[in-house]
């Protein structure tokens, strides 16, 4: 295990991965929170001012997580905050479909036809939570902004 925590290429992957898909997901719920809204109170389980604010917020959170994880900055945090988020998402997907709710589930697209809501979602979710963990417990840092620019103090003599 501790071998993989420490591969760099992997961790590399697992943070561009996450990171696109965090920064793609963000891009029409900020174009158009109201639609994004609608998307999360059509899960019934937020008092009816909240949608808009979580609307609001949610989509920078992703946006600037996206962006820590692929630039390789705030690894740990944006890691721990995308496994908290995704968490959260999924929970409200399982209690979507246990209260028998047929609705998009508001991941990407605001299209009420596209990305309903099922178990599939729940399994994807959970996979995203495990790279999201092993992000956040790895310690490889190989190829991040951070190490860029500690690499490049070095070659220029400054202490970094």
């Amino acid at each position: 295990m501790k071998a993989l925590l420490s591969n760099s290429h992997l961790v590399l992957l697992t943070r561009v991965f996450l990171g696109l898909l965090f920064v793609v997901s963000s891009l029409e719920k900020i174009v158009d929170p109201a639609s994004f809204a609608h998307s999360i109170s059509n899960y019934k389980l937020l008092p009816p001012w909240l949608p808009m604010t979580a609307a609001t917020i949610l989509p920078w959170l992703e946006l600037f997580c996206g962006f820590a994880l692929l630039s390789g900055i705030f690894i740990r945090g944006s890691a721990l905050l995308v496994s908290a988020m995704l968490i959260a998402f999924t929970l409200a997907v399982i209690s979507g479909l246990l209260r028998g709710l047929d609705i998009s589930c508001g991941c990407f697209t605001q299209d009420p036809a596209a990305g309903k809501i099922g178990w599939m979602k729940v399994l994807q979710n959970s996979s995203l939570i495990v790279l999201s963990l092993f992000l956040y417990h790895s310690n490889a840092n190989r190829f991040t902004l951070f190490s860029y620019v500690e690499r490049t103090s070095r070659e220029d003599g400054q202490p970094s």
